[in-house]
């Protein structure tokens, strides 16, 4: 028996995406063989397909960086889950398939009553701005935050998260996105035409309290402008290569040296460990159940039409996130 999988053959484009056929084992001793229902596509898919990232995999690779899926089969020694458990991790690689092997001490319970849809984006992008606001930030109610690139997956996890918590949002976006940052209550900023260091200023003299940027290094001088003092910016895009990482560090260094009272954080997905990442997960299953948080799905494609999901995130033109499913689960997507 064989299923089917996603595979990158070269760095560049499209034409490096294709769809082959792997042979469908029994897994092995501490592996459990899962049925992906969901997997969502993130900007890193893109970026370790082109090659903009400073640890590459070896080519070919499947992307996904994370799931949802149905446990279907376990080897030898695992106890910690079983057949028809519903579970996630972060892969990193190898989700854009209709099966993924992985180790069962890093599977991750779901609430087999969550819509896979939507808990597919909650694994990544919520945990992130979810760590962000809460262990690196620690926000309170009534803080000032400015989200750079807020109508992204993370970014609207940010404004749906943010509103919970009870913040003062601005956020940059173009303007035919405006609409969903002022759904949940943000002050929006056109970045392509508007100022907003200039509009910052204006809007909150004594100073934002966090910006949250998810772009490239760029963002760190006119960020650090609008925080007031004891201000901090975090910062969680990945930097392009491994030049680009040397000079992340470097800035981080001599931005925190300045004597303004004002820091640069960076923020590394894998750096807070597994325990809290199910912590953290728990904690935004319940709010997804409880309906607090409705993630953004701006479309959503068959697992094996992956590179037609690829094309839209790279169009520009997406609002909130983008999942793969499985055939069966495309109904629940209507």
């Amino acid at each position: 028996m064989v299923y089917k999988s996603i595979q990158v053959t070269g760095r560049g484009g499209l034409e490096f995406v294709e769809v082959v056929e792997k042979p469908l084992r029994s897994p092995t001793a501490g592996e459990a063989r899962i049925k992906i229902m969901a997997t969502p596509v993130v900007q890193d898919d893109v970026a370790v397909r082109i090659g903009n990232r400073p640890v590459l995999p070896k080519l070919p690779f499947t992307p996904g960086y994370s799931f949802i899926g149905i446990v279907e089969a376990v080897g030898d020694g695992v106890t910690n889950v079983h057949l028809g458990d519903c579970v996630t991790a972060l892969t990193n690689f190898n989700s854009h398939a209709e099966y993924i092997y992985w180790p069962a001490d890093q599977l991750a319970p779901v609430p087999a009553t969550l819509n896979p849809i939507e808990t597919a984006v909650i694994i990544l992008n919520y945990l992130v701005a979810y760590q962000i606001l809460h262990r690196v930030a620690q926000v309170k109610s009534g803080d000032k935050v400015f989200i750079i690139g807020a109508s992204g997956g993370v970014g609207t996890a940010f404004l749906q998260l943010g509103q919970i918590a009870g913040l003062t949002m601005y956020g940059s976006a173009s303007a035919s996105k405006h609409h969903i940052l002022k759904q949940y209550g943000a002050i929006p900023i056109d970045y392509r035409s508007q100022d907003f260091v200039q509009l910052l200023k204006q809007a909150e003299p004594d100073g934002i309290d966090f910006v949250f940027n998810g772009m490239d290094e760029t963002f760190f001088k006119p960020g650090i402008k609008v925080l007031g003092r004891g201000g901090v910016l975090v910062h969680y895009g990945g930097p392009l290569s491994f030049t680009h990482l040397l000079l992340l560090v470097a800035k981080l260094g001599y931005y925190n040296l300045l004597p303004n009272g004002k820091k640069i954080k960076g923020y590394g997905t894998h750096r807070l460990g597994v325990d809290l990442f199910q912590k953290d997960w728990a904690t935004l299953f319940n709010l997804l159940e409880e309906r607090q948080i409705e993630p953004v799905i701006y479309q959503v494609y068959p697992i094996l039409e992956a590179a037609k999901a690829y094309a839209c995130l790279e169009s520009g033109q997406v609002f909130g996130n983008i999942v793969l499913v499985s055939p069966e689960h495309l109904s629940t997507s209507e």
